[in-house]
């Protein structure tokens, strides 16, 4: 079986979107010694926009974080984990390629 350099890419964006989600959120809790969570937008005001970057790039993270720690410690269904990790690779793939693409712009290849 070989892959279509499409595949590849997707492949490749996918495992970047991931990457930089963990970075992004472990990089948060490093600064703020604060776990970054959605719960973060419940404060509002100016902190809630400030978070908002951090949030959308380390949504996947936080969503399997989230999931397997739920699933090991309260039971979840195998159903939702499979749901929340579909979710998680989803954006991940939007937020890699964003992340690919202002790499691309930033080096200018």
């Amino acid at each position: 079986m070989t892959l279509t350099p499409t595949a590849l890419e997707n492949l490749q964006t996918l495992v970047l979107g991931l990457a930089f989600a963990g970075l992004l959120a472990n990089a948060f809790e490093l600064l703020t010694e604060r776990r970054a969570s959605f719960g973060l937008l419940q404060g509002g005001g100016l902190t809630a926009v400030a978070c908002l970057p951090v949030l959308a790039f380390g949504a996947p993270f936080i969503i399997l974080r989230n999931t397997l720690r739920g699933r090991r410690i309260e039971g979840r269904p195998i159903p939702f984990v499979m749901l929340a990790t579909m979710i998680a690779c989803g954006w991940s793939l939007v937020s890699g390629r964003v992340v690919l693409d202002l790499a691309h712009l930033v080096s200018g290849a």
